[in-house]
């Protein structure tokens, strides 16, 4: 039987994602078993605590075991972290210093939402690509400059290192993950059983554009807010230099090392943002809001649209606003 180990980290973290890792596979075991199969995995909960407090106290989790007397397991799963991710790879260096020996011998490991921070701690991303809850971007991609944060992507797999974006996401890394190790039939059952929708693969349209500014370029800083406050304006980026006066060389030079995106980039995000508020909170008909927000080519609109969101714009109003749906 193989050993799947679901660690504990120290702090007040992530619950859901440690309850819902093990009830699921609980799960996928006992269809197993229904259909006179063995159960797959043995499921153990392991940290460095005989219990952890949650929800400031409300639930306690006590550990089957300390991670000391987990020689070798087969799959690791890093809960999240939520944004307690400082304080826990300051309380869980022993952590991840063992997910680094685990490996080595040949464990396979997933991380749900912020607990990428953990197993980045720990070397094991670098060079990979990696997916974490879009709201800590800029602070993930700060810390480790090693990783290829692809914060579109819903799941990634790295030969055996998968991770995933944020919050409820996890529920459809552990359909990918019972799809991959108990195959296509046990992963339906779950799903249905769960009501988790299968196959999804980006957390594009769930991302919230706050703009990148957590940078001290002040020039940067103001053509940001010129660029927010303008949207539906014709803005010509050698305009824009001029105002704030540098060259276009060095204006999209210093707005790239601040921002990670050119201006025109920011700009695109800006745009398509104002779109999906429009489109969440009134009426206005699809080519009403492209005007508002300074398109003018419907096909441009909508490709910028889909590219950002994953889904056209149209389909996006259906969804998220109430009337529509």
């Amino acid at each position: 039987m193989k050993q799947l180990t679901i660690i504990v980290p120290e702090g007040d973290n992530n619950l859901s994602s440690i309850s819902g890792a093990y009830e699921i596979f609980t799960k996928a075991n006992a269809f197993n078993k229904a259909n006179g199969k063995k159960e797959l995995f043995h499921i153990q909960l392991a940290g460095i605590s005989e219990k952890v407090d949650f929800n400031q106290g409300i639930f306690t989790v006590k550990p089957h075991l300390h991670i000391s007397q987990v020689n070798k397991t087969d799959l690791i799963i890093i809960p999240s972290l939520n944004h307690n991710y400082n304080l826990a790879l300051e309380h869980n260096a022993e952590l991840v210093q063992w997910l680094q020996r685990q490996h080595k011998k040949g464990a396979e490991i997933a991380t749900i939402c912020t607990g990428a921070f953990m197993l980045a701690a720990s070397g094991l991303l670098d060079g990979k690509s990696c997916s974490t809850h879009w709201s800590v971007k800029e602070n993930f991609s700060k810390m480790f400059p090693k990783i290829n944060l692809r914060i579109d992507e819903l799941i990634t797999d790295e030969n055996g290192i998968y991770t995933n974006g944020g919050a409820y996401s996890f529920l459809n890394l552990m359909i990918y993950l019972i799809e991959k190790y108990y195959g296509r039939a046990t992963a339906v059952y779950c799903a249905k059983v769960f009501q988790i929708e299968m196959n999804r693969s980006t957390q594009s349209q769930f991302i919230i554009f706050s703009g990148q500014k957590k940078h001290e370029d002040e020039m940067v800083l103001h053509a940001q807010s010129y660029l927010e406050q303008n949207l539906g304006e014709k803005l010509s980026m050698n305009d824009l230099s001029s105002r704030f006066n540098v060259s276009r060389r060095n204006f999209d030079r210093r707005f790239i090392k601040a921002t990670g995106n050119t201006p025109s980039e920011y700009l695109q995000r800006v745009k398509i943002e104002a779109a999906k508020k429009a489109f969440e909170t009134n009426r206005k008909t699809v080519n009403e809001v492209m005007y508002e927000v300074g398109y003018s080519d419907i096909k441009a609109f909508r490709d910028a649209f889909k590219k950002i969101t994953g889904i056209p714009p149209i389909e996006y109003k259906k969804k998220y606003h109430k009337d529509a749906a």
